[in-house]
């Protein structure tokens, strides 16, 4: 067995364990792509083709990626496809105020509040999310802080 092929099974495996974690099937798959590839950057063609799947059923991980702050996309002067890459702090990222759905769960939270009297239970829980999430995103630059200061 060669080490591409146990690198590929490792890709795999994690994977799976990242959808038993509650990430989508092809959205693992596709952060696997990310993590296990030696090339600088990938389409989605170039993602396809390694799962073995078409481009559009990688389109939607790719964005969900994206979302999350895990992957960038980068410019290819000379080339009509998109280049991503998996970012350099992408754990980092996926815990900040970068990330697009912190942000969306903080404004959802906010007009749900918005919605609802004071009184109404729903207020108290949306109250209770929307505190949570800005506790966590004043929380999170100390710990990265201290994170960078660990790794750099």
């Amino acid at each position: 067995m060669n080490d591409r092929h146990k690198q590929w099974q490792a890709a795999e495996r994690l994977a799976l364990t990242l959808t038993e974690g509650g990430l989508q099937r092809m959205a693992a798959r596709t952060l696997a792509v990310f993590l296990f590839t030696d090339a600088e950057t990938v389409t989605m063609g170039e993602i396809a083709d390694r799962l073995g799947v078409s481009a559009g059923s990688v389109s939607g991980s790719v964005k969900s990626l994206l979302s999350v702050g895990l992957i960038e996309r980068l410019p290819a002067p000379g080339s009509r496809r998109e280049h991503y890459r998996l970012r350099d702090d992408a754990w980092a990222t996926l815990f900040t105020s970068q990330n697009t759905v912190i942000q969306a769960m903080l404004q959802a939270a906010a007009a749900g509040i918005a919605a609802t009297d004071d009184g109404d239970p729903a207020h108290r829980r949306l109250s209770q999310m929307h505190a949570f999430y800005e506790f966590l995103l004043g929380e999170l630059p100390a710990l990265l802080d201290r994170w960078h200061q660990q790794t750099g």
